[in-house]
């Protein structure tokens, strides 16, 4: 069975989906869900911290947990939060760990303050270093959707652009590789075309290097958004000669 290895529930504070829901939807599509709830320590929005109380979650969701529900975290990787980020993983028996790049420089890259007098290069050039220098040494299982910085950059070409940045990108495929890590495969931008075709030489090269497997995931924060492009990111990987996989008790799992 494919597992959506990326959604989020009510615990996460930029979310109201109701696990119950998820399951549901994804039940129509034959697919299985790891639930990965935000912990971005430091981070605030209207709606409040981008944390839970991992025992919480774990008390609430127990009952669903099974061969085809598994309950995961998404933290968000930065050098001040290393030792906050470990501690709150040692909280909950969690069955996978996203490590993702959401803010850099301390700023957030989903608003226009990050980008302000900086070109795209100087911009883009800063998130993968960032990604490659926490993606040494954090504890995850799993490394975010590589082209986050493209869902609200302000540049003419948002797309990541692998000639520009191959060298930059590379050490980050690297470091995964060598710590025995998997790259997700991120489906929120597949609805674009060229989103997905920008990915191609970045996956291809994560191959070459030496990668064999990636896990899918929608970032759904709705229901209507669970399981969403499955069927091309499948193909995707099947060209590419990647296998999904996803994780149990933070043990990768085949599908």
């Amino acid at each position: 069975m494919i597992f959506d290895s990326h959604m989020h529930t009510k615990f996460s504070t930029d979310s109201e989906m109701l696990a119950e829901d998820a399951i549901a939807k994804a039940a129509s599509l034959n697919i299985g869900v790891v639930f990965t709830e935000h912990f971005d320590y430091g981070v605030t929005n209207e709606d409040g911290e981008f944390t839970f109380d991992p025992a919480a979650y774990m008390r609430e969701y127990k009952n669903l947990r099974g061969d085809n529900v598994r309950l995961g975290l998404e933290v968000g990787l930065r050098k001040v939060a290393r030792a906050v980020n470990a501690a709150f993983i040692e909280q909950a028996d969690f069955d996978l760990i996203i490590g993702s790049i959401h803010l850099v420089d301390d700023l957030d890259i989903y608003y226009p303050e990050f980008y302000a007098d900086k070109d795209k290069t100087t911009a883009y050039k800063k998130y993968f270093e960032q990604m490659a220098a926490e993606a040494a040494v954090a504890d995850y299982d799993v490394l975010g959707h590589i082209d986050y910085i493209c869902r609200a950059a302000p540049y003419d070409n948002l797309e990541i652009d692998y000639a520009t940045f191959a060298a930059e990108i590379d050490t980050v495929l690297k470091i995964i590789i060598e710590r025995g890590k998997v790259l997700e495969l991120n489906t929120r931008r597949f609805d674009k075309t060229r989103a997905a075709l920008e990915l191609v030489p970045v996956y291809k090269k994560y191959r070459e290097l030496g990668g064999r497997f990636v896990t899918i995931g929608s970032d759904a924060h709705r229901v209507a958004a669970v399981g969403n492009y499955f069927e091309r990111a499948l193909t995707f990987a099947e060209e590419l000669n990647l296998t999904p996989v996803t994780f149990c008790e933070r043990r990768l799992e085949k599908l």
